[in-house]
Parts: C-alpha cells; structure tokens; sequence
C-alpha cells in the first residue's frame, strides 16, 4: 500500500512539474493579468484625473470672481496633468509587472541552464 502511495505522489510531482509551464502562460497570466487591471484601476481610483477634469471649471472655494475662476482653471490643469502624468507611469509599471510575469520563468531556466555550463 506504502508503494503505491509513493508512485501515485512521484506521478502527481512529475506531472504538476509538466503542467506548470503550461499553467504559468496561460491561467497564471490571466490571472497576473487581472490583478494589474486592478492595480492600475487603484491607480486611477486614487489619481481621479477624470474627477479633476469634470471640475475644471467650477471655482476653488468659492471664488467666483474672474481672478478666483483663473486661478482655480489654471490650478486643476495643473493637477490634471501631474495626476495623468502620475497615471502614465503607473500603467507603466503595471505592463513592467506583468511583462516580468511572462518572463520570469525563462529567466530561472535560463539561468539553471547556465550554472550547470559553468560546471
């Protein structure tokens, strides 16, 4: 009974062993995939250059005078465009994340490859 405890776990590690390139590309990367959307959706939640955008023109404070207008325009054009800036980077780093996903496994098996050539 022992022995075919121990063939059936030697079979299960050989084929979880096979299987994981082929999880890592596919339901893996989906799910990597997902979790930067939600990331970066974060980003954007905690950003909110579309919220900055809608208000551009309505006055900071109360100023309603033409001085309080400009000031308040020029003020969350500004933020618009540091907050989209910010945003830009962040979906960079949100590609960068799931591209190093993808790659991650070649690099271990390249790098295995090669402490076994320096031998």
């Amino acid at each position: 009974m022992s022995l075919l405890i121990l063939q059936r776990l030697f079979l299960e590690a050989v084929l979880d062993i096979i299987y994981f390139p082929l999880w890592w590309y596919t339901g893996g990367a989906l799910h990597a995939l997902r979790w930067c959307f939600d990331l970066l959706r974060s980003g954007n939640d905690t950003l909110a250059p579309g919220l900055w955008l809608a208000n551009i023109f309505t006055p900071m404070y109360g100023q309603s005078d033409w001085q309080g207008r400009i000031i308040s325009f020029i003020m969350r054009a500004i933020q618009v465009l540091a907050r989209g800036l910010a945003l830009i980077v962040w979906l960079a780093v949100c590609v960068l994340l799931f591209f190093l996903w993808l790659i991650f496994p070649v690099v271990i098996v390249w790098g295995w490859w090669n402490s076994f050539l320096l031998k």
